[in-house]
């Protein structure tokens, strides 16, 4: 182990360390039924073994952890919008990341990769920012429900002063490079509002992990329905195209790439992934999958899988940090949410707008996200427009016949959510 995966490995913690307080908080959202302590700790507990195993099976030095968006999808979907129990949603997961990992061992992969057109890749990861500034947004008070206009501006009393000074304060210390950024803006937030009264602190600071709530309570069968399979394969695409662009994304930018440029080890990190999501469904949480802020470390001198066993070692302590991080307010949270929602939807820059068969699925995708609080609907409705309006606009060879394959079975796929 060299000083470089030292300091990379530490470095790529504190970038993503932030999950161990917004994940939990996604996920025992009102009506979700899901305990905070028991998010809490299957969070740590998928981001601590699978980023582990990263290091050690793939050799590669990414951080894995519950994704941001997927997770969001997961509790207010389907959980709360459809109604599936939480047991049920977990079942899903866990699905799902059997239909990965078979997709990753297989060339079915390859040919899954190259036949969906780069502009629904970005579209996707553009419309989950959108959803994720959204509940940014709400949790700081600054949108609420509205009967004849759906939506409506809200309150604008302190929370929206601690939205803006969390802002202010990440902002700032990111464009300093500083891996902190996202804990100070949420600890700050956090700290004022005990201090001010408005937030009740803990109790107690530790406490032991909580494997009795949620760990194993998936309900298998139970997710087995023709209903539910929409949620199922939207899981699995998204968590493809999401590992798909980091490694792709991260390997290019760090140089970890063959002669080439194809991600060194690609195949073993989405197995890596594959197994992060139905783990993830074991655990107790949403699906994990490798993160994009694993390049601070990298550029901090983790080139080997020894930075992820350095990253794995130092999310152990967070197992016992529970009641500290239940503690934290919902809008303590709203800045990170909403930055990272920007940084997702950036990708929009890469769309192609200069046709209109390119450019209205890549639309409806980003908005339907948010619109319909699905990635399911965007992902769906992406696939089948883009092959019909490439049909009858003339360019019908360009569309491969796995493309036709998938906008086939989004079809039916919607048909079953009638």
């Amino acid at each position: 182990m060299t000083r470089g995966d030292v300091l990379g490995g530490v470095t790529t913690f504190f970038t993503m360390a932030y999950i161990v307080i917004v994940n939990p908080s996604i996920l025992s959202s009102p009506g979700t039924g899901i305990p905070f302590s028991g998010a809490l700790t299957a969070t740590v507990l998928v981001a601590c073994s699978m980023t582990l195993l990263m290091g050690l099976y793939a050799r590669l030095p990414f951080a894995v952890a519950p994704g941001m968006g997927l997770n969001a999808f997961f509790a207010y979907t389907v959980v709360v919008q459809q109604a599936v129990p939480w047991q049920v949603a977990l079942g899903i997961v866990f699905w799902a990341g059997v239909l990965f990992l078979l997709v990753s061992a297989t060339p079915l992969r390859e040919r899954i990769a190259t036949a969906i057109p780069p502009g629904l890749r970005l579209s996707v990861a553009a419309g989950i920012g959108l959803l994720l500034t959204f509940i940014g947004l709400r949790n700081a008070g600054l949108v609420e429900a509205d009967p004849a206009t759906l939506v409506r501006l809200g309150a604008i009393d302190f929370r929206a002063g601690f939205l803006l000074a969390g802002l202010l304060v990440a902002v700032a210390m990111m464009r300093r490079g500083s891996p902190l950024a996202f804990l100070t803006s949420i600890f700050l937030i956090t700290a004022a509002a005990w201090g001010a009264g408005l937030a009740d602190p803990p109790a107690e600071i530790v406490s032991p992990p909580d494997f009795e709530s949620v760990f194993l309570k998936l309900d298998i069968a139970g997710a087995l329905q023709l209903s539910l399979l929409p949620a199922i394969i939207a899981i699995m695409f998204t968590d493809l195209f999401d590992s798909l662009s980091t490694f792709i994304g991260v390997a290019t930018a760090s140089g970890l790439t063959e002669r080439d440029g194809t991600p060194l080890h690609l195949r073993r990190g989405l197995i890596v992934d594959a197994i992060a999501t139905f783990g993830a469904g074991l655990a107790g949480t949403s699906s994990g999958t490798a993160y994009v802020e694993s390049i601070a470390g990298i550029r901090m001198g983790g080139r080997s899988g020894m930075a992820s066993v350095v990253t794995a070692l130092c999310l152990l302590p967070c197992f016992f940090v529970a009641p500290l991080a239940a503690a934290v307010p919902a809008y303590a949270t709203a800045p990170v949410l909403i930055l990272v929602g920007a940084t997702m939807f950036a990708t929009i820059g890469g769309l192609d707008f200069s046709s209109i068969e390119t450019s209205l699925p890549a639309l409806v995708t980003v908005v339907m996200i948010p619109l319909t609080f699905s990635i399911t609907q965007g992902i769906l409705w992406g696939f089948i427009l883009h092959a019909l309006l490439y049909a009858i606009t003339g360019r019908r060879r360009e569309v491969p016949a796995m493309l036709w394959t998938l906008a086939v079975i989004s079809a039916g796929l919607l048909m079953l959510e009638r």
